[in-house]
C-alpha cells in the first residue's frame, strides 16, 4: 500500500515533546510491520499566533482536508488570554472540527491494571473501567446562533449562547456510538436533560426512533446528565457507550477521564463521515492540555499522545493488529513500574519523557518478535 498520508500539529506547550515520542512509534512501525507515513507537520495555537498572527491558516486548513488522517497535539498558552476572542490558541481545533465536518468526538476512558491504584476512587470501582464517551462535537451551545455578548438598555451587558440540534445531527452521531457499541459491550446509554431542555427532549426521541429502526440489537438506556455525572462517580462500570450532546459530552468525558487517575494517559479521535471515495476525515489528540507550566522540561507524559497514534490506525487505516500491540505495550511498560511525574506512586520508578517513550518501543520490539 502506498504511504498514508498524515498530518501532525504538534501545537504549543507539552505538544511538541509528546509528539516526539510519536515518532519513535511511527519509524518502528514502518522499521518492523512495513507500514509508512507521507508526514508533513505545521503550526497551530499559540506557536502560529506567534508565527503568522492567527490560530490556523488557511493552508493548514486545507492540508488536514488532503491528509488521512491528523495528528494534533494540543494548545494554548497564559500568554496568549489577553488576545482577542477570535484569535484564541483554542479556535484552531474548533475551526479543524467545523472545516473538516468532525462531528464525533471518541473519548475512551479505560483503566490499565498496573495503575488501579491511580484513581482517586477505590480500586474495587474502578478495576477493569472500560467506557466509550461518544460526544457530538460540532453542533450545541458551542456553535449555535445567536450567541454573543450585548450591551442593555439600563447598560449591564448580557451573554447569549443557544442550545441547537437538528434530527440530522443528532442521528449521524447516535449511528457513531450504536455501531461503537456493537463491537464492544452491545450498550448505549443516552445522555441529556429533556426534563428542563427541548433540544434534550429531541434529543432522545431521535435516538430513540433510531434504536427501533436500525438498532434494536443493542440495548439503550436514558439518563439525565446531572444523574450521570452522579453514576459515574458512583458506579462508572455500568456504562460501555455514552452518547451526548456537545456540552455534557464537555464535562463527562473530563470526570470520566478522572476515574482512570491521569489525563495524561487517555486519547481522543474526533470523527467525520465518510466521502465517497471512502476516505474519512479524522482528527486524533490526546485530551490532556497543552501544560505549559512543565513544557521543555521533559516530565510530560507521551503515553496520550501515543495512544491517540493506536486510535488512529484502528480508525482511519484499519490496522487493529498494530493498535493493540501499541496498547498492550503500553500496559505492560506500565506493568514494569515505569511512571511519569503525573502518574507516580510509591515503589515506582520515575522516567521522563523520552524514557517512557523508549520503553513502549522496547515493549513492541518484545511483542514483534
Amino acid at each position: 500500500m502506498s504511504a498514508r498520508k498524515l498530518l501532525i500539529l504538534p501545537g504549543d506547550g507539552i505538544g511538541p515533546e509528546v509528539m516526539r515520542e510519536v515518532a519513535r512509534v511511527t519509524a518502528w512501525l514502518s522499521r518492523k510491520r512495513g507500514i509508512t507515513f507521507d508526514v508533513s507537520e505545521d503550526l497551530v495555537g499559540g506557536a502560529s499566533l506567534a508565527e503568522y498572527g492567527t490560530p490556523i491558516r488557511e493552508e493548514v486548513i486545507q492540508k488536514a482536508r488532503e491528509a488521512d488522517a491528523v495528528l494534533f497535539g494540543s494548545v494554548g498558552d497564559p500568554k496568549w488570554n489577553n488576545v482577542g476572542f477570535d484569535k484564541r490558541p483554542e479556535l484552531a481545533i474548533l475551526k479543524l472540527r467545523q472545516e473538516l465536518g468532525l462531528f464525533a468526538n471518541l473519548r475512551p476512558a479505560k483503566v490499565f491494571d498496573a495503575l488501579v491504584d491511580a484513581s482517586t476512587l477505590k480500586p474495587e470501582v474502578v478495576k477493569g473501567l472500560d467506557i466509550m464517551i461518544v460526544r457530538e462535537s460540532t453542533g450545541g451551545i458551542y456553535f449555535g446562533d445567536p450567541r454573543g455578548i450585548e450591551t442593555l438598555p439600563n447598560g449591564e451587558k448580557r451573554g447569549i449562547n443557544t442550545e441547537v440540534y437538528t434530527t440530522h445531527e443528532i442521528e449521524r452521531v447516535g449511528r457513531i456510538a450504536f455501531e461503537m457499541a456493537r463491537k464492544r459491550q452491545n450498550s448505549v446509554c443516552s445522555v441529556e436533560k429533556h426534563n428542563v431542555m427541548e433540544s434534550g427532549l429531541l434529543w432522545k426521541e431521535v435516538i430513540t426512533d433510531l434504536h427501533a429502526r436500525e438498532y434494536s440489537d443493542v440495548t439503550l438506556s436514558h439518563m439525565l446528565a446531572d444523574n450521570c455525572a452522579m453514576q459515574l462517580v458512583r458506579n462508572p462500570r455500568q456504562f460501555d457507550v455514552i452518547v451526548t450532546g456537545n456540552l455534557f459530552g464537555d464535562v463527562l468525558s473530563d470526570l470520566a477521564s478522572m476515574l482512570t487517575g491521569s489525563l495524561g494517559m487517555l486519547p481522543s479521535a474526533t470523527l467525520g463521515a465518510k466521502h465517497s471515495d471512502g476516505r474519512m476525515p479524522a482528527l486524533y489528540e490526546p485530551i490532556h492540555g497543552s501544560a505549559p507550566d512543565i513544557a521543555g522540561k521533559g516530565i510530560a507524559n507521551p503515553i496520550a499522545q501515543i495512544l491517540s497514534l493506536a486510535m488512529l490506525l484502528r480508525y482511519s487505516f484499519d490496522l487493529e493488529t498494530e493498535a493493540t500491540m501499541i496498547e498492550n505495550a503500553v500496559s505492560a511498560v506500565l506493568a514494569t513500574g515505569l511512571r511519569t511525574a503525573d502518574i507516580m506512586s510509591e515503589g515506582k520508578a520515575r522516567v521522563g519523557t523520552d524514557v517512557m517513550g523508549e520503553a513502549i518501543v522496547r515493549e513492541l520490539d518484545k511483542l514483534a518478535d
